[in-house]
């Protein structure tokens, strides 16, 4: 009697546990269902980076007074660096500065350090008056020769206000300013009833090697390709076409066996960049085999069908989107396309 007595406690025990182990698993799993995990990637300097900042704008509040100190001294470190570049560009291209600012520049070059945050009145006179010469301006127009970034231009014109003591950014300087993603970044936000987790993996040739590492429970790959830089060459290697690079990589990554099953975007970024620039520069810089008419309706479709191609699982959901990073508005409605678009296809497939 003792025996069955201590045989029923026992299992009305072990059916206790079990109940409480299945309410864990439940909410595990539910919590799980509602978790979706976002790989963004894309070679250095594509954009992937300002999409963070711009879901940092929309769904985290903005920027702490402590981020805005930071990028504050990334941007007048930034606009020294430019200046510098320009001059230097300068010999580079066979331009010959005009004989008054000659001296400015060349005292610019040799006085003015990067590593220092600090303007004094003097720097900022030499900044405005460098920038306003057109000898640096042609160099400006001929930056993809060598190295420079494109949002130089929207730093130098706002050169008086950086310079200023009281100077802090506004938003859109945050969204221009370019820090290399080093290592692996992650934002996590609400919306919808799920909670969204952007992984954003740098993008230079160094850092590749821990994409791999990101790979599980990936429920959704978006991949940011910037396409104004279909005629510029690669900062870790001159010899190599940004856009023939970023095509290698996107079909490297997409055809992994990780990725078999897993739908994609395609951020097609800086439109707005290569829209201007296709009306100078012709696509044969990249593709020597194109033969359209140049315009930017055929060039950018070629571009787009260029990346979707390379995909080789039949039936596989490739989604591009046109895009610029740096319009916020822009940049909401093809986020919350991507969200929706992964939510009403039925989000338990992708774990």
């Amino acid at each position: 009697m003792g025996k069955n007595n201590s045989k029923r406690k026992n299992l009305k025990k072990q059916a206790k546990k079990n109940k409480r182990i299945e309410k864990q698993l439940s909410q595990q799993n539910q919590q799980q269902d509602q978790e979706v995990k976002i790989l963004l990637l894309g070679t250095g300097d594509s954009g992937k980076s300002t999409i963070v900042k711009q879901i940092q704008i929309l769904y985290k509040g903005g920027f702490t007074e402590n981020d805005l100190l930071n990028y504050k001294n990334v941007i007048r470190s930034n606009i020294k660096f430019y200046i510098k570049t320009l001059i230097k560009s300068c010999s580079q291209l066979g331009l010959k500065i005009s004989e008054k600012n000659a001296e400015i520049a060349e005292d610019f070059v040799r006085t003015v350090k990067k590593s220092s945050v600090e303007i004094t009145e003097q720097v900022r006179e030499s900044i405005l008056a460098l920038w306003k010469d057109p000898i640096l301006k042609e160099a400006y127009e001929r930056r993809y020769e060598y190295q420079l970034p494109d949002a130089s231009k929207y730093f130098l014109d706002r050169a008086n206000e950086i310079c200023k003591e009281d100077y802090m950014p506004i938003p859109l300087d945050i969204l221009n300013c370019r820090i290399a993603t080093v290592g692996v970044k992650e934002i996590q936000f609400e919306v919808s009833e799920h909670i969204w987790r952007i992984v954003d993996v740098g993008g230079q040739r160094s850092e590749r090697r821990k994409w791999i590492h990101q790979f599980d429970d990936v429920s959704i790959l978006i991949f940011v390709v910037a396409t104004s830089e279909y005629n510029q060459s690669l900062y870790e290697d001159e010899r190599i076409n940004r856009m023939q690079e970023s095509l290698k990589v996107f079909k490297k990554t997409v055809n992994n066996e990780f990725f078999k099953k897993k739908d994609l975007v395609i951020l097609l970024n800086k439109i707005d960049l290569f829209k201007e620039k296709i009306k100078k520069y012709p696509l044969t810089k990249c593709f020597p085999e194109y033969k359209g008419d140049g315009s930017f309706e055929q060039t950018s479709e070629y571009v787009k069908m260029k990346y979707m191609s390379t995909t080789k699982k039949k039936g596989r959901t490739i989604t591009p989107h046109y895009t610029c990073a740096t319009n916020t508005d822009l940049t909401k409605n093809v986020i919350e396309t991507v969200m929706n678009n992964i939510i009403e296809t039925n989000i338990n497939k992708y774990f």
